[in-house]
């Protein structure tokens, strides 16, 4: 697929996915009114409420009443409920060549719009762009848990660019992720595995299973250390019922996505090797581990992902179970 990006109005989107963020999503737009350095970019900005049940429609109408920043500032509702279904859906209303995805909890420096696309443009290989993700916590965290604190989605990998190899590196989170409209539309596909966490599922995992997709067809994956934001994480999310809720759904997703990475020949001999590993690798760490589970929380939360990534591959298949029949029930 080739888009005609010479048709499009603006050189860069800045995507708010948004779901009950009336509280949140204020403070994400007050940055963006006040970028520095965007003086020769043209830039819109989509708030995608994914359906939310709050006043965040209010609030976005509130502010497009008041606008005064440079870029255009609309306003998109998606009711299929999911991370996933937002994106694609700002995606689809971005008039620009690249997308960059910002959560109603992402704080963006005050050159992030300038810095993502002055990157983007110097990188024509590159068909997805990750943002340096500082943790702006309410309340400090205890010492054992920074050395887990990466699954918030806090990503610090230095001041220089690097370029990620998903094999060995793996895949950044999606928040303060810049997408070339181009290699989404190209090579992500309508309805992902992962559709983002909700009330019913606390996996997630629909960022990197399309990054993956991006990757595999050819796009190159960037981390831009310039591209600063700050993650807003509550006091609630270092609670123990959240953290070993989050690494058993970080668990439930890793056999679909190391499948992504492998030839469709190899997967089911990759299927054997992953259980027999993946339940060698619980042993091993139950034996060696099993009178502080319950009492230490850092081993606890490495047990859960270890748990979920055993029972990955089941879940997998329940899914695609699901999803057959909810589609033939559709049909018909």
């Amino acid at each position: 697929m080739c888009l005609n990006i010479q048709t499009m109005l603006f050189d860069i989107t800045v995507a708010i996915t948004t779901y009950n963020g009336a509280e949140r999503v204020g403070q994400v737009l007050d940055l963006l009114q006040h970028q520095t350095g965007v003086e020769n970019i043209s830039w819109e900005i989509i708030v995608v409420d994914n359906n939310s049940s709050d006043r965040t429609a209010e609030v976005i109408q509130a502010y497009q009443q008041s606008w005064q920043g440079s870029a255009r500032l609309r306003y998109v509702f998606e009711g299929k409920q999911g991370l996933a279904y937002a994106r694609d859906r700002a995606v689809n209303e971005a008039d620009s060549p690249w997308v960059g995805f910002l959560d109603d909890d992402n704080l963006p420096a005050s050159n992030w719009v300038a810095a993502a696309y002055n990157f983007a443009t110097e990188h024509p290989e590159a068909g997805a762009i990750a943002s340096q993700i500082h943790g702006l916590f309410a309340t400090e965290p205890d010492q054992e848990l920074k050395q887990i604190l990466f699954y918030l989605a806090i990503t610090e990998r230095g001041e220089k660019p690097l370029r990620y190899e998903p094999k060995q590196k793996g895949v950044p989170p999606g928040a303060g992720i810049v997408i070339r409209r181009q290699a989404w539309l190209e090579s992500v596909p309508k309805q992902l595995l992962f559709i983002g966490r909700t009330a019913k599922s606390f996996v997630g995992a629909e960022d990197a299973e399309a990054l993956l997709h991006i990757h595999n067809h050819g796009w190159e994956i960037w981390y831009n250390p310039a591209m600063e934001i700050q993650h807003v994480i509550p006091a609630w999310r270092l609670q123990r019922d959240y953290l070993t809720k989050l690494m058993r759904g970080i668990g439930l997703s890793r056999y679909y996505l190391r499948m992504l990475l492998i030839p469709a020949w190899k997967r089911p001999l990759g299927l054997v090797i992953y259980l027999v590993n993946d339940f060698r690798k619980l042993l091993i760490y139950w034996l060696r581990n099993r009178q502080e589970i319950s009492e230490n929380l850092v081993i606890a939360c490495e047990f859960e992902r270890l748990f979920g990534s055993l029972l990955s591959p089941f879940y997998t298949w329940k899914i695609r179970l699901h999803n057959y029949f909810h589609k033939s029930l559709t049909v018909n």
